[in-house]
């Protein structure tokens, strides 16, 4: 049987380890006398007797990894103050950020940019796009204590936002004018509930979103929520909002009603 959480912990730091632990195993000697490499495939195999306990390994690892391109620039936050953290925190995940008054900063096809926006300390962040970007809850946690003056917030298409991730966006109630979810895979109707706090809403995108088991009626119930905010992917409820004699005629068959 597979060891508890513990030992799977263990494996990640013995892996990690580097020299000492996997690669000062990366040979051994053959019952012939010749050396083969071992690779991390046969290193897992030696401690993980199912599939599901490897499963489990290889999750653990991925999550922790996330949670570290995600974690908190406390270090930063102390010289720079938050508007320089939120954005420094949003542009090493790949995103772009637009200061007051400011252009959008970018980093370029190698993720790099330029330091210059270092010297806004006292300029507020009003925008930011961090579409495809590997945010999650921890991310977002730090993004909206850190920039409660964002207005625009892009969304689109992040593989690890979800509705917990939606619920930690209430530190933003105040400000935040533009959400865009296109595209998010884990967003369903539970995380759109979780938008009722955010009354100063104009714009919203939840078009595209898979786990949406109902999406007509939900943006029907989107916007009841939010009364003064324009939700869009009406295609969405077209069908519904449509009455019986209204409806598209299938014109495709010959015989007539």
């Amino acid at each position: 049987m597979a060891a508890p959480w513990a030992f799977l912990r263990l494996g990640i730091r013995e892996w990690n380890g580097g020299t000492r632990s996997i690669h000062g195993m990366s040979e051994s000697v053959a019952p012939g006398g010749n050396q083969k490499r071992r690779t991390l495939l046969q290193y897992l195999g030696d401690h993980f007797y199912d599939i599901q306990a490897l499963r489990e390994f290889l999750l653990l690892r991925q999550m922790l990894k996330l949670n570290r391109k995600n974690r908190s620039f406390i270090g930063i936050n102390e010289k720079y103050g938050p508007y320089v953290t939120g954005a420094l925190f949003i542009l090493k995940l790949g995103g772009a950020v637009k200061f007051q008054d400011k252009e959008w900063i970018r980093p370029n096809e190698r993720g790099r940019f330029s330091a210059d926006f270092l010297a806004f300390r006292e300029v507020p962040v009003e925008a930011v796009d961090a579409s495809g970007c590997a945010i999650n809850y921890l991310g977002l946690d730090n993004l909206s204590v850190a920039l409660k003056e964002l207005q625009s917030l892009s969304l689109q298409r992040c593989p690890n936002v979800d509705d917990w991730c939606l619920s930690r966006l209430y530190p933003l109630a105040g400000s935040l004018q533009e959400l865009l979810l296109a595209g998010c895979p884990r967003v369903s109707e539970r995380g759109l509930a979780c938008l009722h706090h955010l009354q100063n809403l104009r714009r919203l995108d939840i078009s595209d979103l898979p786990a949406v088991s109902h999406p007509g009626l939900t943006h029907i119930l989107v916007e009841e929520m939010l009364p003064h905010c324009e939700v869009l992917g009406a295609d969405w409820a077209q069908g519904l909002k449509l009455g019986p004699e209204q409806q598209p005629q299938d014109t495709s068959s010959p015989v007539s009603a």
